[in-house]
């Protein structure tokens, strides 16, 4: 079975920065796609942003120029590096790892971390 473990959320005053971690441990293949999504209250959740095994990359235009996505394609992990935080990033943010796929796709999320940017 296949488990995302996130790491890295908590509060932080505006401006600030923190860094996601998520873990992806299980029977998965190495080419994916593995992103970050969140959702704040009274909101749909949203794409924050998203990294291919190949490293390309795609951000929501809220978090471009101060959130940098990367991934460590060996132990199947993938960062969020988030700066100059604002309050509307205030929300819970999802890892999420997928495959596009005749065979064997998948698509699994985590549990979720919160992030709390204070004004």
């Amino acid at each position: 079975q296949v488990q995302l473990v996130e790491s890295g959320g908590g509060l932080v005053q505006a401006g600030g920065s923190l860094r996601l971690s998520c873990a992806a441990s299980g029977n998965i293949f190495s080419t994916n796609i593995m992103g970050w999504y969140r959702q704040a209250p009274g909101k749909q959740r949203e794409l924050v942003a998203l990294i291919t095994s190949g490293g390309s990359t795609n951000y929501a235009d809220s978090v471009k120029g101060r959130f940098t996505i990367s991934r460590d394609n060996a132990k199947n992990t993938v960062f969020l590096e988030m700066n100059s935080l604002k309050p509307e990033d205030t929300a819970v943010y999802y890892c999420n790892v997928k495959r596009v796929a005749i065979i064997r796709p998948y698509d699994y999320w985590g549990q979720g971390t919160q992030v709390t940017v204070s004004s």
